[in-house]
């Protein structure tokens, strides 16, 4: 892994929700309603139809307040200013990208998290979340449809001398025959984040629920885990060393998976993928252990080059899906040297090979959590069509 790569890579992790300037600001709708991840009660933070994002926060005694959204993300954000009631209040300066977002309150040089909202793991810490509704929220949107469950599972692991979590989801109706077995994916969260944000913020589990109800896949087990990389500060990503997670993930958890739950035990039935940092470990486990991965999804983490064709033995054969995705707002200037390549020419040189690569470009997105729970729903559909 080229150090080049893993630091681009993270440094964009922290660009997710800077925002755009636009030259000609529309006027600001007063249509502003509460966001859907505020805690039970909570009238703030809002947004309104035109993605802008209001906040009102109680802090007599402060002398200044800032929230990391905005104009300039997390190093800018959006300045509040007191009100008459000795509250804190303001909004951004233009619009967010759409989807979820983390982000924290600055007071006094503090950092705090709103107490109006959820909290969600990331960036090291449980930051504040906020969600601005998308266009095409709907294939994540809770419905009344059959729902899966999402378990909690702890298993042993004799390498790191410790009893590891996982989170296991099983489809609709998988406890009612016990005579089927399913397919696996294992799916890995990005830099800073833990084996929670692929239900909580990627709402992996409704956008499966919805698949399924749709008839758009065959039901298969997604299984999330830990992947090692909160121990290492940003910064020091250099040093990232894939081996003791490869030996969590392939000799322990995997074998935990098939014991414990009804899998079909074999490469063609297993997939692995993941956002971010979570792509560039799955890249790395995946090309490494082809006897035990058919299927591998990249999300805003690499891209697939011909020279990691040729210098990974059976690629071609043993590979049955490489997919490869971005945001649209990754894509733009000299980042895609640093996916090692430009992702569009490499995977249109692995199509041309016979190979099956997909590429997927999230439409007005960056590194951000709709740009990987969009990406998660066109992989899914993809995954075990043989």
């Amino acid at each position: 892994m080229k150090r080049y790569l893993i630091a681009s890579l993270m440094l964009m992790a922290f660009a997710g929700s800077i925002c755009l300037a636009q030259t000609d600001q529309p006027e600001i709708k007063d249509d502003f309603k509460p966001s859907t991840l505020n805690q039970p009660g909570q009238e703030y933070p809002q947004v309104n139809s035109q993605g802008y994002a209001r906040f009102r926060i109680i802090a007599p005694e402060a002398k200044s307040v800032k929230v990391t959204l905005g104009l300039g993300g997390p190093r800018g954000g959006t300045e509040l200013t007191r009100a008459a009631d000795s509250s804190w209040v303001g909004t951004t300066a233009v619009p967010l990208d759409k989807g979820f977002h983390y982000y924290h309150l600055i007071i006094d040089g503090g950092i705090f998290n709103d107490p109006g909202t959820l909290n969600f793991y990331g960036s090291t810490r449980w930051e504040s979340g906020i969600e601005v509704p998308a266009p095409d929220q709907d294939f994540y949107a809770l419905k009344d449809v059959p729902h899966g469950k999402v378990e909690q599972v702890l298993f042993p692991s004799k390498s790191t001398d410790t009893i590891r979590r996982a989170f296991v989801y099983t489809p609709p109706g998988y406890d009612k025959d016990q005579s089927a077995r399913y397919p696996v994916l294992y799916l890995q969260h990005g830099w800073g984040e833990d084996e929670t944000a692929w239900t909580n913020q990627g709402r992996a589990n409704l956008i499966m629920d919805n698949l399924i109800a749709e008839g758009k896949i065959k039901p298969f087990i997604i299984v999330m885990t830990y992947g090692m990389t909160n121990e290492i500060k940003f910064g020091g990503l250099r040093n990232f060393d894939i081996k003791p997670f490869q030996t969590v993930l392939v000799d322990e958890l995997i074998p935990y998976i098939d014991s414990h739950f009804r899998t079909l035990p074999d490469r063609l039935h297993r997939a692995m993928a993941g956002l971010s940092m979570g792509g560039m470990e799955t890249k790395m486990i995946t090309l490494a252990n082809l006897d035990k991965f058919a299927y591998i999804g990249l999300f805003s983490g690499g891209t697939f080059s011909m020279e990691d064709v040729n210098k990974t033995p059976g690629f071609k054969e043993e590979v049955k899906l490489a997919f490869v995705s971005f945001g649209s707002r990754e894509l733009g200037g000299n980042r895609p040297s640093f996916f090692g390549g430009d992702p569009k020419a490499n995977a249109d040189s692995l199509k041309a090979a016979g190979i099956n690569c997909v590429f997927f470009v999230s439409p007005e997105t960056a590194h951000e959590f709709l740009s990987w729970r969009r990406s998660l729903h066109e992989f899914a559909q993809l995954l075990f069509r043989d």
